[in-house]
């Protein structure tokens, strides 16, 4: 399989168990069989979830009642980083999973999220918006951030993925996030409205869904150098599925930490 044609799987709807297990199974995949090819899929969930970071205490960070009074589904993510709410309505998630040998990603954390993250930019550019990296993992227009991601390598692969903000209620975010003091609450809410953006906001109006995903897939051929062809998930993929979903969906794996 060249290195410089890439799968891509184009934008689809999932719960949040199929969505972080698709992208293990890529992984696993990844590390066993060599035909499998370096993979950027983009993904929205549904009904809306709360995915916290690996390392996280999940009573820590999320209101469990609230999210089921809510319909929303929390998961533990494979990768670090922050809790984050993912509306159905208002984002779309990409993750690129790859080989880092060979595939032109660059070894050091810093450089690697540079790297990808790029191909957001690249997006955001084709839509006619100015955007900046900062460092590790955030891209901001006009000096707010419009885009997150988190990482991590296992048996030489690396699995990155990160959203994309379309439309923001943070709101909403907050009622079902914990905040480390109650008191402060109004101030902190009025603090990430002041430092977070979306494309709606930019743009003056809500882009579709559709024009994003496309605006996506253009930015990561261009940042990742590769070009991309449709193919789904391998056999040895979708075999993976099942024994991956029931451990997103395991208590003992969400209540890890």
């Amino acid at each position: 399989m060249s290195e410089k044609k890439w799968r891509f799987l184009p934008l689809s709807v999932n719960d949040a168990y199929t969505n972080m297990a698709i992208d293990e199974a890529i992984l696993r995949s990844l590390a066993e069989d060599n035909s499998i090819p370096n993979t950027v899929r983009l993904y929205r969930w549904n009904p809306s979830a709360v995915s916290i970071g690996y390392f996280q205490n999940l009573h820590l960070e999320v209101d469990l009642d609230k999210a089921k009074k809510m319909h929303v589904d929390v998961v533990r993510r494979l990768t670090g980083g922050g809790a984050v709410y993912h509306d159905y309505h208002g984002e779309i998630t990409y993750s690129v999973i790859a080989r880092l040998e060979g595939s032109g990603i660059p070894k050091g954390i810093l450089d690697s999220y540079r790297y990808i993250c790029n191909g957001l930019i690249i997006a955001l550019k084709n839509m006619r918006i100015d955007a900046e990296f900062r460092p590790y993992n955030d891209i901001l227009v006009n000096g707010k951030k419009i885009s997150g991601s988190a990482q991590t390598r296992k048996v030489g692969i690396i699995l990155q993925h990160g959203t994309l903000l379309v439309d923001v209620n943070v709101d909403k975010m907050f009622s079902l996030l914990k905040v480390p003091n109650e008191k402060i609450r109004d101030k902190l809410i009025a603090s990430v409205k002041e430092r977070v953006t979306s494309l709606k906001h930019v743009l003056g109006n809500k882009p579709s869904f559709d024009y994003v995903a496309e605006a996506l897939k253009k930015g990561f051929s261009g940042a990742l150098k590769v070009d991309f062809y449709h193919r789904e998930l391998f056999d040895i993929e979708k075999e993976k599925l099942p024994s991956l979903i029931e451990k997103y969906k395991d208590y003992q794996w969400l209540n890890l930490r």
